[in-house]
């Protein structure tokens, strides 16, 4: 077993950063030269993690009106279509890449996530 220990103010933390890095990150890559569902998969994402983020009941919420434990399930489900994305879309070369390492990274970060009562995945 895997040591759990991104907790919910880590998470939180690092939530912002990332809605705007999948915002950023395809112009800044110049993702989806053939495939553009690669460019704007990515910013569709980062606006919704955005508003995802600023809806959850943590923190650093600004409305707080979603339960932590659906926003966990959220990212667990993004991880999930990053990973099928590239396969499912075809995409190739870097876009391929940002989509595996990206939900990679995303079902790590929700499986390493340290459970407590209030926040265990739905």
């Amino acid at each position: 077993m895997f040591p759990r220990f991104i907790t919910k103010t880590i998470h939180a933390y690092l939530d912002y950063p990332v809605a705007i890095g999948l915002i950023a990150m395809p112009f800044l890559f110049g993702l989806g030269v053939e495939n553009t569902l690669a460019f704007s998969l990515s910013v569709a994402t980062g606006i919704a993690a955005f508003a995802l983020t600023a809806l959850t009941d943590h923190h650093l919420g600004l409305f707080r009106v979603l339960p932590y434990a659906l926003h966990l399930a959220v990212d667990g489900l993004v991880g999930l279509a990053f990973v099928a994305a590239p396969l499912v879309l075809g995409f190739a070369g870097l876009d391929f890449w940002y989509y595996m390492v990206l939900g990679l990274t995303v079902l790590a970060v929700v499986g390493l996530h340290q459970p407590d009562d209030r926040s265990a995945p739905i």
